[in-house]
């Protein structure tokens, strides 16, 4: 645990460093204009779509920002050869940038909908969301060392992993989309604003959990393979 705390200070140190909770800032500054320019547009049914959108940058690539800047550094193969374990600098970054969205996302909602929304559902939506994005966000740039080579595959993941916004918005529906890792956390976020039903909480909490654990192995192989082993180490 305190190896943990002490990476995930880390990773505050460096996020706050390289202007991360900045951009945030300019990002809330943005979503307050555009919420006072439409003081009276019912934010309720696009809020959890907008929300769901606004994780890609917080999460995904910021985690790849995080991880581009650590090997340029030569930061990330001077961890591989310290007691560090894979899974603390995973879960350092999925925490640190979790937390960080969870804030953005609850600012966002209360300058579009005031106090309205559930706030349980809407948390646990993000956090969920937040913990498959960063993961993902890992797999997509574990094995390029440049931005150049990282931003066309890195559109692609995240095209296919904005993909629940169709049937969202009525478009493309079938019950196949129960299969994809973020329907669930989409759902949570849309009963913070929207009746939801018990079951499809049930199914978003649990199936968000098991797409979690398994972006995790995912991620865990991905850093064995492209970092550790590239490095030498064990």
């Amino acid at each position: 645990m305190s190896q943990l705390l002490s990476t995930m200070w880390c990773d505050v140190r460096v996020q706050m460093r390289n202007g991360f909770y900045h951009a945030v800032g300019f990002v809330l500054l943005g979503w307050v204009l555009l919420f006072t320019w439409l003081p009276e547009f019912n934010w309720s049914f696009l809020l959890p779509a907008l929300i769901f959108s606004n994780l890609t940058v917080g999460t995904f690539y910021f985690f790849g920002g995080l991880v581009l800047l650590e090997k340029s550094e030569g930061t990330l193969e001077a961890q591989v050869v310290t007691p560090l374990r894979t899974g603390a600098y995973l879960a350092s970054k999925v925490l640190t940038l979790t937390a960080l969205a969870v804030v953005e996302s609850v600012v966002i909602t209360v300058v579009a909908v005031g106090m309205t929304f559930r706030v349980v559902p809407l948390v646990a939506g993000v956090v969920l969301a937040s913990g498959v994005y960063s993961l993902l966000g890992f797999v997509a740039v574990a094995r390029y060392d440049s931005i150049n080579e990282y931003l066309f595959p890195s559109f692609i993941i995240t095209l296919v992993l904005s993909l629940p916004l169709l049937p969202y918005f009525g478009l493309a529906e079938s019950p196949m989309w129960y299969l994809h890792p973020l329907r669930g956390s989409l759902l949570l976020m849309q009963a913070s604003v929207q009746p939801v039903g018990g079951g499809a909480l049930v199914y978003g909490v649990a199936y968000s959990l098991a797409s979690i654990a398994l972006a995790f192995l995912v991620s865990r192989n991905m850093f064995l393979r492209f970092i550790v082993a590239k490095e030498g180490g064990h």
